[in-house]
C-alpha cells in the first residue's frame, strides 16, 4: 500500500463574478475525484475552498504512487480464438484489442473447468503520483466550463480562464506540484486579501491551508456565510423584532463578493418612504446588493444593511460610501415614479400599441384587448357576481398599461405591482388596484396566488390567452423549448381555478382561440382547442401525481369526464385514498369492470328487456340503477367520496353476475340482453373513472 498525503490545488486568480464562481464549486470537486480515480490514485475525502480571488481543493490522504497491479482476463476458448493452423480468429483479435493488445501476446491455458482459454495478462508496475497530478491539475484548470461566460486571455499565451490566473499553489504533502498553465507557474505560496492581508503567503502543506488564509484576511464560503448570518442576526436583535430582507440569490452572490465580510448599517433619507417599497428595495437589491430592514410591523425603515470587504474599523468611511451611492440610486427611483404619475394608465395603455407581443400574435396592446374580453367570461364561468366582474374586466383594461412605465422599464420585476400603484393614485377601487398587481401570479413553484378574485380572474385570462396563442399558430412547448413559459402558466392558471374560482378551463379555452380569430389569425379552431386542452390536462395530471396519487389513479381519472380541477384532483386523491383502505375490494372491481368493458357492445344501447333476467342479472341491473343515481347526486355535490362508494358497492353484484352468468349465450336475445345490462353497468363509471386502469399490473 503507498504512502498517503494531503493535496491542495489552489488556483488564484482575479477577482470572479458570483455566478461563475459558484458554477465552478460544483465542477472543481466531480473533476478532482474522476480525475484522481482515473489515474489510480486512491484518495480521501474531496472538499472545495472558495472565495472571490480563489478556486481550491482539499483532497485528503492522497496515494503518493499507484498500485502495482497484475490483470487477468479470460477470453474465448482456444479452439474458438484460434483455427487449426494456430492462427488467431476474429474472436481473439478482437478480444485482444478490447484488452489493449496483440494476439500473439494472448496466452493459452487449462481454467477450473477443464477446457483450454486464451488469457490476456498485463503487470502494470506503481507510478509515481507526482507527474500524475501535474497532468490533473492542468487538464482541471483547462476543463473548468463558464457557461454564458465569456474566458479572458492574458500575457503572450492562447490559454484562457473566466479572470486572468495569477498564481497556482499545488502541494503533495510539503512538495510543489509543478504546475504549469499560461504564464503561472505553481509554488507553495498563496495571497492574501487585498487590504488585509496583501502579498505572498507561504503554505507549508494543506493542512495549514486555510489558516494561512484566514490569518491573511480570507475567510471560506461556509465561513463568510456564518458571519453573514451572525451579523445580520445582531442587526435584527438590536431593533427589536426587525426583519432583514436577504434574497437568497442576492445572498449568495453577496458570499461570493468578498472575503472577510463585515455587516455594516447605513440609512437612507426619509423623502424616499414615501416611493413605493418595491422599487426602493429592487434599486438596493439588484443594483447594490443591499439589503432592506423592514420594522416589527414589516414596513420598510430607512435603513438598510452593507456586507463590506474592507477593514472593520473603518466602517464609518464604508458606511458613508454606501450612503452616498444608495442616495444616487433612490433618486433615480424616485424619479421614474414621479414622471410616472404624470401620465394617466390610459395614456400608458395607448402606447402598448407599439410594443410587440409575438410577432404573429401582434402587440401588447392587442393581448390588452383580448384579456379584456376574456375576463368577461372567466367571471362568467366562474358565476361571480356584477361588481366583482366589473372590476375584473376594469383591471384586465389597464392590467399591462404600466409595461411602458419609467419604472418598469427601469426595474422590470415589478411590473403588475406599479400598475397597482399607479391605479391606486388615479382613483380605482382597491380591488382594481390589487387584481392589476397580482394578474402575474403564481410567477413560480409556492408562489402565492393573486389575493382577489378578480385578480384571478385576470390572472387565469393572462395565462390562458398567451397559451392558446402559442398553440394557435403553432409553436406549443418542446421538450426543451418553452420560451413563453407555457408549462408554468398553465400550472399556475390550474391552481387558480382548483384554489379560487371552482370552474374548467375547456369553455374558457374556447373564448381564448374565438378573441384570435377575432383578430385575424388564422387556425384550425377544433384541432387547437382539442391541444390546448389537452396540453392544460397534462399539467393536471402532472400536479396530481406530484401530489402522490399513483399514475393508474391518474390514468382512471383522466379516462372519465372530470375536467373541473378542482373536482379532478379531488376524485383522483378519494380514489387513491379508497384504495389503499380497501385494496382487495378495488382490485377485484377493477378486474370486474375491465372484463364487463371488454365485453359490452355500445352499439346494443343500454335497454335492457327485464323479462329476459334472471335473479344474478337482476340483482345487477337494480344495483347498477342505484349506483347510477348515487353518482349523479354525488357528483352534483362534489361529494367523491360518496362517488366512489356508490362505485364499491357494485362490487358485490357484479361478481355474483360473472359467476352465475353466461354472458355470450346461444342465445342471441339473452346474449344481446346481457351485454345492454354491461353497457349499462359500464356507463356508471363513464363519468367518474376507467376503474379498469387499477388492474393493470404496476
Amino acid at each position: 500500500m503507498a504512502e498517503t498525503k494531503d493535496l491542495l490545488f489552489e488556483i488564484g486568480t482575479e477577482e470572479m463574478p458570483s455566478a461563475p464562481l459558484m458554477n465552478a464549486v460544483k465542477q472543481l470537486s466531480p473533476l478532482m475525484e474522476r480525475g484522481l480515480t482515473e489515474a489510480g490514485l486512491a484518495h480521501g475525502p474531496v472538499r472545495v475552498v472558495s472565495s472571490p480571488r480563489r478556486l481550491a481543493v482539499l483532497v485528503d490522504a492522497v496515494a503518493t504512487a499507484t498500485d502495482e497491479v497484475h490483470e487477468v482476463k479470460r477470453g474465448p476458448a482456444a479452439n474458438i480464438a484460434f483455427d487449426a493452423d494456430g492462427n488467431p480468429t476474429k474472436a481473439a483479435e478482437g478480444f485482444a484489442r478490447k484488452c489493449g493488445m496483440t494476439a500473439a501476446e494472448l496466452v493459452q491455458r487449462e481454467d477450473t473447468d477443464g477446457r483450454t482459454y486464451v488469457f490476456a495478462e498485463r503487470n502494470i508496475p506503481s507510478a509515481p503520483a507526482m507527474p500524475l497530478l501535474s497532468a490533473l491539475c492542468e487538464r482541471i484548470i483547462a476543463g473548468l466550463e463558464w457557461p454564458n461566460y465569456r474566458s479572458q486571455r492574458w500575457g503572450s499565451t492562447h490559454e484562457t480562464f473566466v479572470r486572468p490566473i495569477r498564481w497556482i499553489c499545488a502541494l503533495l504533502g510539503t512538495e510543489i506540484i509543478p504546475v504549469h498553465y499560461a504564464d503561472v507557474t505553481s509554488a507553495n505560496t498563496t495571497r492574501g486579501h487585498r487590504v488585509l492581508g496583501p502579498g505572498e503567503h507561504e503554505v507549508a502543506e494543506p493542512a495549514v491551508y486555510e489558516q494561512v488564509l484566514e490569518a491573511a484576511g480570507v475567510l471560506s464560503e461556509e465561513r463568510r456565510r456564518e458571519v453573514i448570518a451572525a451579523g445580520i442576526a445582531q442587526v435584527e436583535a438590536e431593533r427589536g423584532g426587525a426583519h432583514v430582507d436577504t434574497p437568497k440569490k442576492v445572498l449568495d452572490e453577496v458570499v461570493n463578493l468578498c472575503e472577510w465580510p463585515t455587516v455594516v448599517v447605513g440609512t437612507f433619507d426619509e423623502e424616499f418612504l414615501q416611493v413605493p417599497h418595491e422599487i426602493i428595495c429592487e434599486s438596493m437589491l439588484s443594483n447594490q446588493r443591499y439589503f432592506p430592514i423592514y420594522d416589527a410591523e414589516g414596513q420598510l425603515t430607512r435603513e438598510f444593511v452593507v456586507v463590506a470587504n474592507g477593514r472593520p474599523e473603518c466602517a464609518d468611511t464604508i458606511i458613508d460610501g454606501n450612503e452616498r451611492v444608495v442616495r444616487a440610486r433612490l433618486y433615480d427611483a424616485k424619479f421614474f415614479y414621479d414622471e410616472d404619475l404624470k401620465v394617466s394608465l390610459e395614456e400608458f395603455r395607448e402606447r402598448l400599441a407599439s410594443v410587440v407581443f409575438q410577432e404573429k400574435l401582434g402587440t401588447v396592446l392587442q393581448k390588452s384587448e383580448r384579456i379584456e374580453a376574456l375576463a368577461g367570461e372567466v367571471a362568467r364561468v366562474a358565476g361571480c357576481d356584477a361588481v366583482v366582474t366589473a372590476d375584473a374586466v376594469r383591471a384586465a383594461h389597464l392590467c399591462k398599461a404600466d409595461l411602458v412605465s419609467s419604472a418598469v422599464v427601469e426595474f422590470t420585476s415589478q411590473q403588475g405591482v406599479m400598475g397597482g400603484y399607479y391605479a391606486q393614485a388615479a382613483g380605482e377601487t382597491d380591488a382594481v388596484a390589487a387584481a392589476i398587481r397580482d394578474h402575474y401570479r403564481p410567477r413560480f413553484a409556492g408562489d402565492e396566488l393573486p389575493e382577489g378574485i378578480a385578480g384571478c380572474i385576470v390572472a387565469v385570462s393572462d395565462k390562458l390567452d398567451t397559451i392558446a396563442g402559442m398553440f394557435a399558430i403553432g409553436e406549443p412547448p418542446t421538450g426543451s423549448k418553452d420560451p413563453f413559459a407555457l408549462r408554468r402558466s398553465a400550472i399556475g392558471l390550474l391552481n387558480i381555478l382548483r384554489s379560487r374560482l371552482g370552474c374548467g378551463y375547456e369553455e374558457l379555452v374556447a373564448h381564448a382561440l374565438a378573441s384570435y380569430a377575432t383578430q385575424g389569425i388564422q387556425f384550425d379552431a377544433t384541432e387547437v382547442q382539442a391541444a390546448v386542452c389537452a396540453f392544460i390536462k397534462g399539467r393536471m395530471e402532472q400536479m396530481t401525481r406530484d401530489e402522490a396519487v399513483s399514475a393508474d389513479v391518474v390514468a382512471a381519472v383522466s379516462a372519465g369526464s372530470v375536467r373541473v380541477p378542482a373536482s379532478y384532483l379531488a376524485l383522483a386523491h378519494a380514489l387513491e385514498d379508497a384504495r389503499a383502505n380497501d385494496a382487495a375490494t378495488f382490485e377485484n372491481l377493477a378486474t370486474a369492470y375491465a372484463r364487463a368493458s371488454h365485453l359490452a357492445d355500445a352499439s346494443l344501447g343500454v335497454e335492457v328487456d327485464s323479462a329476459l333476467l334472471g335473479e344474478a342479472e337482476a340483482n345487477l341491473l337494480t344495483s347498477t340503477d342505484h349506483a347510477q343515481q348515487r353518482v349523479s347526486d354525488a357528483l352534483a355535490a362534489g361529494d367523491f367520496t360518496a362517488v366512489i362508494g356508490a362505485l364499491a358497492s357494485l362490487r358485490e353484484p357484479i361478481d355474483r353476475f360473472f359467476d352465475e352468468v353466461l354472458v355470450m349465450d346461444e342465445d342471441e336475445a339473452l346474449r344481446q340482453n346481457r351485454l345492454r345490462l354491461l353497457n349499462r353497468f359500464a356507463a356508471v363509471f363513464a363519468d367518474v373513472a376507467n376503474i379498469g386502469e387499477l388492474a393493470k399490473k404496476k
